[in-house]
Parts: structure tokens; sequence; C-alpha cells
């Protein structure tokens, strides 16, 4: 395979086959879905690309080494073995993150302390001094899974989470990730082909990755760095390359983006957010009560949203979600509404039957994705 090496892109529950898709859109090789991650091959070019452009990625992890272990002795003679000076320097930093599924090793904490120790007692023994801890801006960051008595070395090619894309000065009390935001606009087949609204639209997460997915915009362009920018092959013309070609791909977008939240201090963190994304052209935001609200036009129109669930607000769940349904089927027709909850008790009060249900994680809260397909007239005129 030349000079393609394996690759792990972690991503959250639900969101997997998403992942995958977006991989083989962008080129990867010998892509395979796991549980809330998906493996890929690639080259360094494509690592980068992959950075750039991944929309449901949370990082980018490189494969280095994999080795069967069986006590916190052998796992450090195994790291302290292997040439950690190829990859970093005396005066270079380091961290280590662990993953563990195991009950040979069962704390995370210990299994990194051991990696670093290893690291760093090599280099003392070869060289007579050693590399040092940072554990936000290191050098290297790498990271240790092990699975039963299975271990795998990786580097971070990413640094902090891909979900921080770079534009989000203002977020209200619960703002949605980055990425869960993307992840639900594509699995709700959002393309920038029609009119799109976030009735509900908080600090302007879902509004600004829909118009980044219908501008093809790459979400990660607004980073200050990726963490292979410390990395000994770093190649920053590959890289200028590389983000030229996909801000080349970038396309027209001729219908409308339009949020609308009904406290004037959301509006105004959207508004904000949406600048520092240099999406304003493409995206309209107002004060406005949706329940107050009808469909601007009659063509088609995609709407994605993420209401409170009663953990935020102190409102009529039973009430707020009949609300919903009322509005979407009054005023609504011709849409197709998606929306994501935790509260899975107010759902049945919406009174309109959902085409789709899927599970998913809000951080730590189960939820589910519904969509609901609002026809204009009754279904049964639309079948005929």
């Amino acid at each position: 395979m030349g000079n393609n090496f394996k690759m792990v892109a972690k991503t959250m529950y639900g969101l997997e086959p998403v992942l995958a898709r977006e991989l083989r859109n962008l080129g990867a090789m010998d892509v395979k879905e796991g549980t809330r991650n998906v493996s890929f091959y690639g080259d360094k070019g494509f690592m980068y690309k992959a950075n750039l452009s991944l929309r449901t990625a949370l990082t980018i992890l490189k494969a280095y080494k994999s080795f069967k272990v069986n006590s916190e002795e052998e796992l450090y003679h195994k790291i302290y073995d292997l040439p950690w000076e190829e990859f970093m320097e005396i005066g270079d930093t380091l961290a280590i993150d662990s993953t563990l599924h195991s009950e040979i090793f069962t704390h995370s904490k210990y299994v990194a302390l051991k990696t670093k120790d290893a690291i760093v007692d090599r280099f003392r023994d070869k060289f007579g001094n050693r590399p040092s801890v940072d554990l936000k801006h290191p050098s290297l960051r790498i990271n240790i899974h092990i699975e039963k008595n299975f271990c795998d070395v990786s580097f971070d090619s990413s640094g902090d989470s891909l979900h921080k894309r770079g534009y989000r000065s203002a977020t209200n009390i619960a703002p949605m990730n980055e990425v869960l935001a993307a992840g639900l606009l594509l699995h709700s087949g959002w393309d920038g082909q029609s009119d799109f609204l976030d009735p509900m639209c908080g600090s302007g997460t879902i509004l600004i990755e829909a118009a980044m997915i219908a501008c093809n915009i790459p979400p990660n362009l607004n980073r200050k760095e990726f963490a292979f920018e410390k990395w000994k092959d770093w190649e920053e013309d590959l890289f200028e390359k590389i983000e030229e070609s996909v801000l080349n791909k970038a396309r027209d977008f001729h219908f409308s983006i339009l949020g609308y939240d009904k406290a004037p201090s959301a509006v105004e963190k959207a508004i904000d957010n949406i600048k520092n994304a240099n999406l304003a052209e493409f995206i309209k935001v107002k004060r406005q009560d949706f329940f107050e609200s009808e469909k601007e036009n009659e063509r088609h129109l995609h709407i994605l949203f993420n209401p409170p669930y009663g953990e935020r607000l102190d409102i009529d769940m039973p009430k707020f979600y009949e609300n919903i349904g009322d509005t979407l089927k009054q005023s609504y027709p011709g849409s197709e509404a998606w929306f994501i909850t935790s509260n899975l008790e107010a759902i049945k009060h919406v009174g309109l039957r959902p085409s789709r249900k899927m599970k998913f994680f809000n951080g730590a809260l189960e939820a589910k994705l519904l969509k609901y397909q609002v026809y204009e007239g009754s279904k049964k005129a639309k079948k005929n």
C-alpha cells in the first residue's frame, strides 16, 4: 500500500455509519466501522485532509504499534523498547492518553504513568536527559488503547478535539457539540439542496454546520492548529496544497438557511458565532417564537432542531411537545422535520407519527433523533 498507514477516527455513538461514508467520499481505503470509531488507510496528505474535512470525527489517531501485553511490567518494557527518538527530541514534550477495556489493566492513569516512565527512561538511559510532560500542548500526544491483553499505540494527529471548530465564542446553557450537530444533519440527508430552518437555534451551531455542509466548506478551516504540525515529519507545503484543494471544492448555495429563537440573548450569540465562521451571507437569524411562526414560502423545507428536554428549562414538557406537533401540522406543510430529544416521554405528545427513530447520545443523555414528514394536506391525499 506504498506510503499508506492505518488510522482510526473516533466519533460519537450512532455516528459511525456517517463517518464511514464521509471517509469513503474523501477517498479513504479499507474503511471499517467499530464502536465509536472507524478505521481506515491513507497517506500523510490524506491524514491532513481528514483532519480538515471530516465533520463527524472527534480525533484522528495514526496507528503505530500493536502487541500483546499481560502485565504492567511487560507494558513498560515493550514501550521502552520502541524507538521514541525517531519521533521526538529531548527538548520536546509529551502527553499520554489511555483507554482500557481489560481485566488485567484497570487504572487508566496508572497505565499512562507507566507509558510515560518507559519513554522518559529510554531517553535518560540513551542521552542522559529526558523530555518533559505537557498535558495541554505537547509536541507528541500518544494514545494507548488496551483491549483485554492487546495494546495499540497510536499518535494523536488532531490535538484538541475536532469538535472545537474555532468559530464558537458565545454559547447558551447547553450548546450542542459541533460534531453531533453535523452528524445529525448528515443523518437527516441534508445536502444543501433546499431551504433550511432551525426553529430553536440557540447559539447557532446547527445553522453553522448546515451552511458548511451546503457550501462544502471544510469544518476545521478556522482551527488554530493540529497536533501533526509539531511532528518531526510535518510538511507545511503539503498541508497548504491540501488546504487549497479542499477549499477549491466549495460550492454555491442558492437557498435560505434561517434560525429562530425567542430569546434575544440567544439570537445575539448566534449572530456572533455565524460572523466568526464567516457565514453571515448564508444564514439569517431572527427573534421569533416557533409556535407563532409559519412557513415562509411553498418550497420544500428541511427542518432540524434541538428542543429543550426538561433538564434545561422549567416548562410544561407535554404541552411544549404538543405545540411542536401542532405547529408543524398547521403551519409547515411540505416540510421534512427532524429533532433530537432525550425526553422520551414527551415524544408521545407530539401527535404525529415519526417515520424514523434513531438512538444517539447528547453528552451523557441517551437521545432519539426523530423524523416527521409533514405533507401538504393529508398523508392519504399525498399518496393518492
